[in-house]
């Protein structure tokens, strides 16, 4: 099987990787500032950096700095690496953290940020063939018993799987790219590029997920190519996405779904299947859709059961008006988006924008 590293390799080609100060975030994460200016911790191993989340109080600011590899060139058959033990550093309960990956570093180990964990910022990750099956999400951000993630800024990622199915998985290996659920609040997702995944971004585990009916999520600058579906599946809440390339989509891509709303603004579709639809719940979802760029290859499907309320937008018509998003931000023209997305979106790029 090949996996697609090479990708990352010609992405980083000439692009320095060094520090510098950049624009915070834009979005309903826009309060989110991590550890601030604490002087970093220098983590090589998923081990390590668990180590320093664990002897951390909890407030007051953490800053790790990820330099560890992992060599995917190894890896000749990915569904080896799938049956193995689900690997994640846990960020329970804490808050003030910022995880940072630095020059070429890589990692094969996921990031779960859960229950009254907030202000909290993943940039310059580069994560791929994740193990585990379906428990194996790059990043994910979930409420629980004690408390609900928010302020959340996942940043300039590059996430990446294998779209092929691995014997007795079905489409749960390497579930999910960016999931958020149970009431994960004001998070924003920027700059980041995610290829060769089956189901990308999860907003709400389920039709029962009602929790998630006060959530808010900003989707900007991402960079989705050759993946399935969930950009994002969306239910209750409500997301922003806007300046985002959608490429290659092989299922649906904007999935709003149980009343969810969205506003697509400024977008770049091309080859896409139901670049934006309702479908697969017992209730549907709305859009309002504004100024986007509508490429060749894009197509339409009824879904495999119809006894589920489905709507497709064939005529790039709003549904329902969105409203005021209650922040600022600058969307820049649609026909630009997919030359910016590939100079700026994922790890390593300098953090580009």
């Amino acid at each position: 099987m090949k996996v697609h590293f090479l990708k990352l390799t010609v992405l980083a080609a000439g692009i320095a990787a060094g520090a510098h100060a950049i624009a915070g975030p834009v979005g309903y994460g826009a309060a989110t500032t991590g550890g601030g200016s604490k002087t970093p911790v220098v983590v090589a191993t998923m081990a390590a950096m668990q180590a320093e989340i664990d002897k951390y109080s909890g407030s007051g600011g953490l800053v790790l700095s990820y330099t560890g590899k992992f060599n995917y060139a190894t890896i000749t058959d990915v569904c080896a690496q799938w049956k193995k033990a689900a690997q994640t550093v846990e960020i329970k309960n804490k808050s003030d953290i910022t995880i940072k990956g630095t020059g070429d570093s890589s990692a094969n180990f996921g990031i779960h940020v859960v229950g009254d964990a907030h202000n909290v910022i993943i940039q310059n990750m580069t994560i791929g063939l994740l193990q585990g099956g379906e428990d194996a999400d790059s990043i994910s951000i979930e409420g629980n018993s004690t408390g609900k993630p928010s302020n959340v800024w996942i940043d300039h990622n590059t996430i990446f799987a294998s779209l092929t199915m691995c014997s007795g998985a079905g489409d749960a290996s390497f579930d999910g790219g960016i999931d958020m659920k149970k009431g994960a609040n004001n998070i924003t997702v920027s700059y980041n590029y995610i290829y060769d995944y089956q189901k990308v971004a999860l907003n709400g585990y389920s039709d029962s997920d009602t929790l998630n009916a006060g959530s808010r999520t900003t989707y900007h600058n991402n960079r989705f190519e050759n993946v399935k579906a969930r950009l994002p599946l969306l239910r209750y809440g409500k997301a922003h996405l806007f300046n985002n390339y959608f490429g290659n989509i092989h299922t649906s891509a904007i999935n709003p779904r149980m009343g969810a709303q969205v506003l697509v603004e400024s977008n770049y579709f091309e080859n896409v299947v139901n670049p934006v639809t309702s479908r697969d719940s017992s209730a549907i979802g709305y859009w309002e859709l504004k100024n986007n760029f509508v490429g060749s290859g894009i197509t339409w499907t009824v879904p495999d059961s119809t006894s589920k309320p489905y709507v497709n937008a064939t005529d790039w018509a709003t549904t329902k008006a969105y409203g005021a998003t209650g922040y600022s931000y600058t969307a820049a023209a649609a026909a630009g988006v997919k030359a910016k997305a590939a100079a700026t979106a994922g790890a390593r790029t300098n953090l580009a924008q």
